[in-house]
């Protein structure tokens, strides 16, 4: 009987998440970071655009990075110009990936903010 009052008090955020997830994978025109860290060769040095919620984010003098998360993975962003935006803030990202090295389940791939749009 335990047990099924814990589920019923985790369903409605295990369901928050799923729709939030939906929502973020909807997006017209964006890649889930999960497909883009499961292969990052595949997309190193193409645009691409992701949304989500940032996670974490530093920025100074115009320059920042941030990280991104969808539901479906975390990626670190690396803005030129524009600083960074405020964590808890939902975005939409284009950009170029690069890939600098995959070792086991250790990926160290960013994306080199071109645009950030309000999804």
């Amino acid at each position: 009987m335990l047990s099924l009052s814990r589920r019923r008090r985790q369903s409605p955020a295990r369901l928050l998440a799923t729709i939030a997830a939906l929502f973020f994978l909807g997006c017209k025109g964006t890649t889930s970071i999960k497909t883009l860290l499961d292969d990052p060769s595949r997309f190193n040095g193409k645009t691409v655009r992701v949304a989500g919620e940032v996670q974490g984010s530093v920025g100074a003098l115009g320059y920042g990075a941030y990280q991104i998360s969808d539901g479906t993975g975390t990626l670190t962003v690396v803005s030129q110009g524009g600083g960074a935006p405020r964590e808890g803030a939902r975005v939409g990202v284009e950009g170029t990936l690069r890939s600098a090295f995959t070792i086991g389940n250790q990926s160290a791939t960013v994306l080199v903010e071109e645009r950030r749009y309000t999804p």
